[in-house]
């Protein structure tokens, strides 16, 4: 099959998305892509950029329209040529933006809630990384309906569900950890540098640790911005003397290199539409400490360890606290994984590219 590829914000996870499946799809992908910078005017303008450059592309044999919840579809499938007006059409969901966390509601501009409506409704498949996500749009969406005058879309959230499926990223396997050197517990946050992180909780947590005299190695990476907050220069300081990465990594070998250096992945997230750093992170054989909650409780479903209460804390930082604690001892005796270092790893095969792939291509294919 040939696919035209349509992606208005083409950096970050949405670039790695689309580097990856591609790499290891059977079908043939022409991309349309504009720079990921200032996503606003992305939404809002990338239909008419992407209809027009499609009518300069000399081949027009496509077979499927595959975009991203940055594109507003139904803008662009009007300004097609009417010869591709009959082309299957995609919408995948990496975010949306009813749901993504603004640090304040008034901030919120329900445009782009609406071009994310009207582009699933104007596709015929939809798909998203998780069903945590895809569920939480769509009882949100319900919600926001009933806020607006008539009913004009009444039945737009089960018109969107019933064409719903997921279809989570997939990650390269990272290289096998070797042998441990020895030292005490290795701690890894790794995450946006933003609010909905919810890093207080996080460096909450650390500051207790370094007050019982627990002694512990740092690695805090992450997309970085302007407007990160305050807390991250503060912890900078506060715990200096126990970090050994921080920032964002900007080779991705470092990167992988935060990964299989740490014992421990710890999220603190208030949100989280799928999770892949903590996918790649237990797929390079760290043990994850999750709230239970958002997508968490979903992407490990399948690493059997008889205790799966064990990855989880309750919402508290001194839960939190406590089950560091008890890993710092466990990590000086044996692999957290009960003398069974794989048991994490093999779980996160499912997310490798080469089986995701596979089950995105057959998608694909039986809308066509």
């Amino acid at each position: 099959m040939n696919i035209l590829a349509l992606e208005p914000y083409f950096g970050g996870s949405h670039e790695a998305f689309l580097a990856g499946w591609i790499d290891n799809s059977s079908h043939n992908f022409t991309l349309l892509t504009l720079p990921a910078n200032k996503w606003k005017w992305r939404m809002r303008s990338a239909a008419v950029d992407f209809a027009d450059k499609l009518r300069q592309l000399e081949n027009h044999n496509f077979d499927l329209f595959f975009a991203s919840d940055m594109l507003n579809l139904a803008e662009f499938k009007g300004l097609c040529p009417p010869m591709l007006a009959g082309i299957p059409t995609v919408v995948y969901f990496h975010e949306n933006q009813l749901t993504y966390p603004n640090q304040f509601e008034s901030e919120r501009d329900y445009q782009y809630v609406l071009t994310n409506t009207t582009s699933a409704l104007a596709a015929d498949a939809v798909w998203f990384n998780s069903a945590f996500h895809r569920d939480e749009f769509l009882d949100a969406l319900k919600k926001f309906i009933k806020r607006m005058p008539g009913n004009e879309l009444s039945n737009a959230a089960a018109r969107i569900a019933a064409k719903s499926s997921i279809h989570p990223p997939g990650i390269n396997p990272p290289p096998l950890r070797g042998k441990r050197q020895l030292g005490p517990i290795r701690i890894l946050w790794a995450a946006r540098w933003e609010h909905d992180k919810n890093p207080e909780d996080f460096f909450g947590a650390m500051k207790i640790l370094k007050q019982k005299g627990i002694d512990f190695r740092l690695n805090v990476v992450g997309e970085q911005f302007r407007d990160s907050p305050d807390i991250f220069n503060t912890a900078k300081i506060d715990l200096a003397n126990h970090i050994d990465r921080w920032g964002f990594q900007t080779d991705r070998n470092e990167y992988i290199n935060a990964l299989t250096e740490s014992d421990v992945i710890v999220s603190t997230a208030n949100h989280e539409f799928f999770g892949i750093s903590i996918i790649e992170a237990i797929a390079a054989g760290a043990y994850p400490l999750l709230p239970k909650r958002l997508s968490y409780p979903q992407i490990i479903s399948n690493i059997d360890t008889g205790h799966p209460e064990d990855f989880f804390y309750d919402d508290s930082v001194n839960d939190l606290v406590e089950k560091l604690i008890h890993l710092a001892k466990r990590v000086q005796t044996d692999t957290l994984w009960q003398n069974n270092p794989n048991i994490g790893i093999e779980g996160m095969k499912k997310f490798h590219w080469n089986n995701i792939a596979k089950t995105m291509d057959t998608a694909l294919e039986e809308l066509v």
